[in-house]
């Protein structure tokens, strides 16, 4: 336990797959995602304090607010934590397809474990917060299956850098899945090791091998992310562009961080009302 605040970063995840493989008779679909998180986060802040608070700040929390579903504040509850001032600096989009109010949640568990000195909950109990909390709190490339719950580590990959790119369209993923027509598709292969060689082998191994089951209903609610997938395949040293989990945020791989802030300045150039972030992979 500490007295002083402590601070947690709530990375982006980017589902580099995802397939949709089967649906459960409770409803919850079966996923088979490898699953990566970008140096672009949001951050969490916790303070000693009497009572429990939640203050939303941050570029784009302006259309959030600190109401008592907030994960940030379901987090809290879940660990049993009654005295804490949290501040969640948001900065990834919402309902943006990147695991943003997952990796909100993950970070305030840290965060709060962390403040108060209480352990982290049972995975079972994580799961309670959302199918993508357990996969944020590992915080490092893993293969997500089952709902979510089932997480294994990756070997090291290669060096990447991304770059994300939201048209400022919020998709739901509720809305998403309601629309996926398809729901019993083939799982991931397993991940040779040859595909680790390099950024392009893996990007390469990638395109040929894996997908996202969730585009087309995505388009479906959003055409825009058409465009927004072209216009990430056109900059040049782009090794693969892809939607993120049920989208509308998309991605882009370069071997390189010169590459991809190239393509960021180019991207931000034409279309200056898009989110445009660049970053790089963590390992």
């Amino acid at each position: 336990m500490t007295t002083e605040a402590v601070a947690e970063t709530a990375p982006a995840k980017v589902n580099l797959s995802l397939h949709v493989t089967g649906r459960r008779l409770d409803g919850y679909h079966l996923l088979d995602s490898l699953v990566v998180f970008a140096d672009v986060a949001d951050r969490v802040f916790a303070s000693p304090a009497h009572g429990l608070s939640l203050v939303v700040a941050g570029p784009e929390g302006a259309g959030l607010q600190a109401e008592p579903d907030n994960l940030v504040l379901r987090a809290a509850r879940l660990m049993g934590v009654e005295d804490a001032a949290l501040v969640l600096d948001k900065r990834l989009p919402v309902a943006s397809g990147i695991g943003g109010g997952s990796a909100d949640a993950a970070a305030a568990l840290r965060a709060l474990a962390r403040l108060t000195g209480l352990p982290l909950p049972l995975a079972d109990e994580v799961l309670q917060l959302g199918a993508d909390v357990p996969v944020c709190l590992s915080g490092r490339p893993a293969r997500m299956t089952g709902i979510g719950e089932q997480v294994r580590p990756l070997p090291t990959l290669p060096p990447l850098a991304v770059v994300l790119v939201n048209p400022r369209l919020p998709v739901p993923t509720p809305q998403v899945f309601a629309r996926l027509t398809a729901r019993e598709n083939p799982p991931l292969p397993d991940l040779p090791a040859f595909a680790l060689a390099t950024a392009e082998t893996f990007a390469g191994w990638l395109a040929a091998h894996s997908r996202n089951d969730l585009v087309a209903p995505a388009r479906e609610i959003a055409p825009i992310l058409v465009d927004v997938q072209a216009a990430l395949e056109a900059t040049p040293g782009c090794l693969l562009a892809r939607m993120s989990g049920s989208g509308g945020t998309h991605f882009a791989l370069y071997a390189s961080s010169e590459a991809a802030l190239s393509a960021s300045r180019t991207l931000s150039a034409a279309h200056p009302f898009w989110w445009i972030e660049t970053g790089r992979i963590l390992d």
